[in-house]
């Protein structure tokens, strides 16, 4: 595998690729991978869209954009297929990746096996707490904030992970880019403000449960009606035979209610 970042992706090399695809590109190479570990040679269109969770016209969309097109009655060629993605993604290359924030969500990044198989480093830990500095996580120790700047230079990271609080997220942002970081994910709850030719993916873990209870609410408004309908009472009399302006009472001076 190349390493360093003197080469750009093929994507920026040769030809644009919608942003959407780029956003898929991810879910075929997984799916990809897993059939790659299983020996499966060639995948239908209709099976990897299965495994993506994206339909079969939308993948051939996709894949036309890479120059990939299968072969009629047999499909794409797996290994193939996640050589091609995986040079799009620039995923050849080693990237270097510094995580700033080692508290639980850094750490468990840190601890995470998937960076490597994926074509990440872990290149250094950062946190502005001093009882964490030279403490090991996942093998690397920690080093404080201090140094950040001199740390993505010797390290040439181009990659950052902010993990931090979302008092301290843009501050570490600021200093991530200025040092020259070009990419930044964030797991802050707040919104960063980067410069042009920056590029920030936002991961906020509340936000998804927050639409998924969205989605558990509406499920349920659903089913109500069904319930409803079930242990309804019996239809009351039409509204024509009840000509009556109700009396007062306990409830008070109500409206007549008058036929329809």
């Amino acid at each position: 595998m190349a390493t360093g970042r003197n080469h750009r992706p093929a994507a920026t090399r040769s030809r644009g690729i919608p942003e959407a695809t780029v956003a898929r590109l991810p879910l075929y190479l997984r799916a990809l991978t897993a059939l790659s570990e299983r020996s499966v040679p060639t995948v239908s269109s209709e099976e990897l869209a299965a495994a993506a969770g994206v339909n079969s016209a939308k993948l051939r969309k996709d894949f036309s954009y890479l120059g990939s097109y299968g072969t009629r009655g047999v499909g794409y060629d797996v290994e193939y297929l996640v050589y091609q993605i995986s040079r799009e993604l620039g995923l050849t290359q080693d990237w270097p990746v510094v995580i700033v924030g080692i508290g639980n969500l850094g750490a468990a990044l840190a601890n995470y096996g998937g960076f490597a198989s994926r074509g990440f480093r872990v290149a250094a830990l950062i946190d502005a707490d001093p009882s964490l500095t030279g403490k090991p996580v996942a093998g690397i120790d920690v080093q404080h904030t201090d140094g950040l700047e001199q740390i993505i230079d010797e390290s040439g990271v181009s990659i950052g992970v902010i993990a931090t609080p979302a008092g301290s997220a843009q501050q570490v942002c600021d200093r991530l880019v200025a040092a020259g970081v070009t990419s930044i994910l964030n797991f802050a709850p707040t919104v960063l403000s980067v410069p042009d030719g920056v590029d920030v993916r936002k991961v906020d873990l509340s936000i998804e449960l927050q639409i998924l209870a969205f989605h558990e609410q509406r499920k349920a408004g659903e089913e109500a009606p069904e319930e409803e309908t079930e242990t309804a009472p019996p239809a009351a009399p039409p509204a024509a035979s009840v000509s009556k302006r109700s009396e007062p009472g306990s409830d008070g001076d109500r409206p007549a209610v008058m036929p329809a």
